[in-house]
């Protein structure tokens, strides 16, 4: 087996996620690398800041919501992601729409086991119904709104009951979150600013012309292998099945319909990469980047070692949720985080050289800029990051 080192690793991640060149557009940023994370909403601007010359908050605004060449939409793991519609429907098709029947029989036992209706498929069919024909008439409609014309949505649900972490929720948020995995809605423009994360909802066949790609299953399969391997190859099984969220026997049967090569990895063992893809970039100059929590380079592997090193316990939440991370030539070296006066915190957990340090201090400056007056916290905080916004 050919031998790819960690250091050749990190240059094709440096590379191919653009941690160093910057490219022109926000479609670009999302396809280098498969879609960007969405369970923070401030993740898929600070994401693109890190990708995309000069870019603007508009810039992501207008791909969203009125080019619509990308989409918020649910996918692997249950996680949201920003990507091209193009990709939503081989995501949807590969994963999504998996999600669907376990949370309509979670929800309805929750309906029964709560006496919320005596019949709960019947009610819940109907809930669903009016739903939507609430959202047709409104065209887009946050869960509030919606719930003034169909005040079902209103009722409540236990979750926990009798633990410590016991807590209500209410029906709309998981009577919207099983029509999100059925594909009949999406989410729209947030209320508020581009932190936000009080999304309007939008009957998904309005917001994309004609909805969703109809594709092949097993063509959808293989190709949302293909594309991660393209963008984060190598990577191990373990890496596929954790980020798709499969079976090992689904991951199997999809790598089958694509031609893979094994190859050695310094830490890793056997990897696998795109069979036309054995090539390592040259040496280029040194890289720096400030990424945001939960970016896809940092979440993309499961086995993070190679670019890591022993930083889970300080970067990663106790859910394995990523927070902000200083990078340096395609490993991770530090955590950063924003203070409440806006000023830009960096915790460096390596030593790193005087040009490293350099580069870390020049896009430090060029985040605060960006920032200006904003603030914003991770949805998810790392232990590192809360220490360091905790500063002046």
């Amino acid at each position: 087996m050919k031998l790819i080192t960690t250091t050749e690793r990190r240059r094709r991640l440096v590379a191919r996620h653009h941690l160093l060149d910057r490219i022109s557009s926000v479609e670009e940023a999302a396809a280098s690398v498969v879609g960007f994370h969405s369970s923070d909403p401030v993740t898929v601007f600070l994401s693109c800041w890190a990708r995309v010359e000069g870019f603007r908050v508009e810039d992501l605004d207008e791909a969203m919501y009125d080019r619509k060449s990308l989409i918020r939409m649910l996918g692997m793991r249950r996680t949201l992601f920003v990507q091209s519609p193009e990709m939503a429907a081989i995501m949807n098709d590969a994963c999504t729409r998996h999600l669907a029947p376990q949370e309509r029989t979670r929800l309805v036992s929750m309906i029964e086991d709560q006496a919320v209706a005596s019949d709960a498929d019947a009610w819940l069919e109907a809930v669903e119904a009016e739903t939507l024909e609430a959202l047709a008439s409104l065209g887009e409609a946050t869960a509030a709104e919606l719930t003034r014309l169909v005040p079902e949505l209103g009722r409540k649900l236990v979750f926990g009951e009798g633990k410590t972490w016991q807590a209500e929720v209410g029906v709309s948020t998981r009577v919207l979150f099983m029509l999100a995995t059925t594909g009949s809605i999406v989410r729209g423009r947030p209320r508020g600013s581009w932190r936000s994360s009080q999304y309007r909802w939008a009957l998904l066949d309005d917001w994309l012309d004609g909805g969703l790609a109809e594709v092949d299953s097993d063509w959808a399969e293989a190709e949302l292998l293909r594309r991660w391997l393209r963008s984060y190859g190598p990577g191990t099984l373990t890496d596929l099945r954790w980020w798709t969220g499969w079976t090992l026997t689904k991951t199997r049967r999809a790598l089958e319909r694509l031609k893979v090569e094994e190859v050695e990895l310094e830490e890793d063992g056997v990897g696998l990469v795109l069979a036309d893809d054995l090539e390592t970039p040259s040496p280029a100059r040194p890289s720096v980047a400030l990424l945001p929590g939960l970016d896809p380079s940092v979440m993309g592997w499961k086995e993070r070692e190679w670019f890591l090193g022993p930083h889970q316990d300080r970067l990663f939440d106790r859910n394995g949720n990523a927070g902000p991370t200083v990078w340096v030539d395609g490993r991770i070296v530090g955590g950063w985080a924003q203070t409440a006066s806006g000023r830009i915190s960096v915790g460096l957990l390596e030593s790193v050289d005087a040009s490293a340090a350099a580069g870390i201090a020049g896009e430090v400056e060029r985040l605060e800029a960006w920032l200006g007056d904003s603030r914003f916290k991770p949805r998810f905080r790392a232990p590192l990051e809360k220490e360091l916004a905790a500063g002046p």
